[in-house]
């Protein structure tokens, strides 16, 4: 038995020899074991010993299904790809569900350091670098040791451990590297320890009992999110800064107006799917 992969939103190609009779097939999400999909037919595909499954519902890439054929000595597993997985992964977390404007957490830092289009770049480059070491050392921390000692209700004082000693390098090197933007950052880069961000990504990872790659995509996507909010909102300030805004909206008002349609826009990638 060879290969079986999703082709359209309702079709399967799959290798190897399968009855004709769709009543003999069953298929299944692997989430879902109990409830079968429907088949509708099976056609001889364009290459030797390979079918056509076509079903009456929607099948998408990025799901794990399960197909047995009446009188196939094993089932086809039909994982989704690894690489697809991973970058809807990241423009999920990065877009679809932006940690800033759609969960609305961070915001402290968020509205701290968007005034100014080149400190937020590089709290952003900053934010990815040490949210994605932190995501990838928690995760590892809470894999091999955590779970596996039932230590499960020290997450969050091993998260904030961990992110505490990152963001305190990334201190000690930005202030010898490039003092005026260390400046610049002031109270707001020992924050990142305590960023709701930077603390919901373990957490996540954790409660979902997500793989290396999923943790992965999720920390990177993140920071990416975060990276990209803090460029858009500084840009927008940058331009309202030189417009004549009434004095009652000058400062945060203003700032939330901005960030409460940039919000509403994000909403747009509501349903994105990555084929």
């Amino acid at each position: 038995m060879a290969d079986a992969k999703v082709i359209s939103s309702n079709q399967i190609l799959v290798e190897g020899a399968l009855p004709a009779d769709a009543t003999a097939i069953r298929l299944v999400r692997a989430a879902d074991a109990d409830i079968p999909l429907a088949v509708v037919s099976v056609k001889p595909g364009e290459k030797a010993d390979t079918f056509l499954l076509t079903t009456s519902e929607t099948l998408s890439k990025q799901d794990h299904y399960l197909l047995t054929a009446r009188g196939a000595p094993q089932p086809w597993d039909i994982a989704p790809s690894p690489l697809g997985v991973l970058i809807s992964l990241i423009i999920g977390s990065a877009l679809i569900n932006n940690f800033v404007f759609t969960r609305y957490l961070g915001l402290c830092v968020f509205f701290g350091v968007s005034k100014n289009k080149d400190t937020a770049i590089g709290m952003g480059v900053t934010f990815t670098i040490v949210g994605l070491l932190s995501g990838m050392l928690a995760w590892a921390l809470n894999t091999v040791a955590l779970v596996p000692l039932k230590l499960g209700f020290m997450q969050i004082i091993a998260f904030i451990g961990i992110v505490a000693c990152l963001v305190q390098a990334v201190d000690l090197i930005l202030k010898k590297v490039n003092p005026v933007l260390h400046k610049k950052f002031g109270i707001y880069l020992v924050l990142i320890t305590t960023n709701c961000i930077i603390l919901a990504v373990p957490l996540l990872n954790a409660t979902s009992n997500a793989t290396l790659m999923q943790a992965f995509g999720l920390a990177f996507g993140a920071g990416l999110g975060f990276a990209l909010a803090l460029f858009l909102m500084s840009c927008a300030i940058e331009k309202v800064a030189m417009a004549p805004v009434p004095a009652v909206f000058k400062g945060l008002p203003i700032a939330f107006i901005i960030a409460g349609l940039f919000a509403l826009s994000f909403l747009g990638f509501s349903g994105l799917k990555v084929a």
